[in-house]
């Protein structure tokens, strides 16, 4: 603008000199001709200076409207993201402006070049935050554990179907809601919060909780982790459910377990000890006498054996590492071997054990020792838990249709109450009215159900009732 300021002076001085010039050619002739008060000469001059002017005034205009396009074209070019021509400015605008004009381009061009590139740099970015923040919740969303992620202000983040689901909420319109509405009647919202406002003295914390899920009570470990953010500032809170209820079950039943097993062996132990004591101290003068303490200890040493060989093989069925020897068996021969085998007790306890065995001449894919172990479990059982003169019935039947055998072992002893047949096969379980009737471990029915259920695919009976007796039995899968 100033080059064309100074153009126009110039062009308003050059006018100037030529009125200047032709008053001083023409006022001499008029002389020499006429006064000059009769050519008007006032007139004359103002005439030329007028001309003058508007000469002058057109020649601004060009200038301007020029001047004008060209920053009209500095403008279409800065919001323009094409490169522009070098020739964008005409030579007629004057050489200082064309220049400034240029240089002027030339830097805003350099400009919204970085400004792309740092466009195209926060563009990339952006997709790659946004893919690993939809990989990181597919995979939170993945996981069983329940998972909620909380910001600084205790509102949540992200929080999987898992947490959904424990908390009873829509895990996708959990986002932006304050964790306390969420776990309403929680006490876990104020541990999320605690941690939040004494993240500077710890990261991570670890404890236990107890939640009721469908009126029954779950516990869990929760692990709530602090977290940074880009400007390693606090960021939220990461809080991580596990459910160890299972486990805690698990722990107890192990427990109880090891209390029965030590409980179990310390009474043979015991009986055995006193025995061997007295032999030593000579308490036993006469062979008879010494004969019965040996038949003691060789009686609760027998027992001592059966129960550490029940542990063992129903923790070995429970590993799946117990080696089973399966082949076509008879059963209804191996029955009769144990009832064979049982007949002294039961003629010693004067019970009448009846044998009710129909010709079966199909045979079971099975462990022959196995099966043999789980029929004389139910007929010693019956025999033990039947009162003098009573009656215990073995039956072996053949269910064609269902393709299966099934062997019985009714009594008529005392029966079993209703609320213990749930427990029936538990481990070291026994009903607590009929302990004084016989010892045992509350191994055999536990070990028989393995055997039967778990390593050949059978189905354990039972039917009791106080008072009448009990029945007892199995069904196995004929062989193919």
């Amino acid at each position: 603008m100033r080059a064309a300021q100074t153009r126009v002076t110039g062009l308003l001085m050059l006018a100037v000199g030529a009125t200047t010039a032709l008053a001083v050619y023409w006022l001499p002739r008029v002389a020499q001709d006429a006064p000059l008060s009769s050519y008007h000469a006032p007139t004359l001059v103002a005439s030329s200076v007028v001309v003058a002017l508007l000469a002058a005034i057109a020649l601004h205009r060009d200038s301007v409207k020029h001047t004008r396009r060209a920053f009209e074209q500095l403008k279409q070019c800065a919001l323009s993201e094409t490169p522009c021509a070098g020739d964008l400015i005409n030579e007629r605008s004057g050489g200082e402006v064309a220049r400034e004009l240029r240089e002027h381009i030339d830097a805003q061009k350099k400009k919204i070049d970085n400004l792309l590139m740092q466009k195209k740099n926060l563009e990339i970015q952006l997709k790659i935050a946004d893919a690993q923040r939809k990989q990181t919740q597919v995979m939170i969303h993945g996981i069983s554990d329940a998972v909620i992620i909380t910001d600084a202000f205790d509102e949540t983040l992200i929080a999987n179907p898992a947490a959904g689901d424990l908390f009873a909420f829509d895990a996708n319109k959990a986002a932006r809601q304050p964790v306390a509405k969420l776990l309403t009647g929680s006490a876990l919202a104020g541990h999320i919060t605690e941690m939040r406002q004494h993240h500077a003295r710890t990261n991570r914390r670890t404890f236990e909780f107890e939640h009721e899920v469908d009126k029954q009570p779950r516990h869990f470990s929760v692990t709530m982790t602090c977290v940074n953010d880009s400007t390693d500032q606090f960021g939220g809170v990461v809080t991580v459910l596990h459910d160890i209820t299972r486990e805690k079950e698990v722990g107890k039943m192990k427990n109880e377990f090891v209390s029965h097993v030590s409980h179990e062996l310390r009474t043979p132990l015991s009986s055995i000890k006193a025995y061997a004591e007295l032999l030593v101290d000579g308490e036993a003068s006469d062979e008879k006498t010494r004969q019965e303490f040996y038949h003691v200890i060789q009686t609760e040493a027998n027992r001592l054996g059966r129960l550490i060989d029940n542990i063992l093989n129903i923790s070995r069925i429970e590993a799946g590492m117990m080696k089973v020897n399966k082949k076509p068996v008879d059963v209804s021969a191996v029955v009769k071997q144990v009832l064979e085998v049982a007949m002294p007790t039961a003629k010693e306890k004067q019970i009448q054990l009846v044998d009710q065995l129909k010709p079966v001449f199909d045979h079971v894919n099975a462990d022959r020792d196995m099966i043999y172990q789980a029929c004389l479990n139910l007929v010693s059982n019956a025999i033990k838990y039947t009162p003098s003169g009573g009656t215990v019935k073995v039956s072996l039947d053949l269910d064609e249709a269902a393709r299966q055998v099934k062997v019985l072992v009714t009594d008529t002893g005392v029966g079993i109450p209703a609320d213990a047949m749930k427990h029936l096969f538990e481990k070291f379980f026994r009903v607590e009215q009929n302990k004084s009737m016989a010892k045992g471990s509350g191994l055999g029915l536990n070990l028989t159900r393995q055997i039967v259920e778990s390593v050949h695919e059978g189905k354990m009976l039972v039917q009791s009732e106080v008072g009448k007796g009990s029945t007892f039995g199995f069904t196995l899968p004929l062989a193919a």
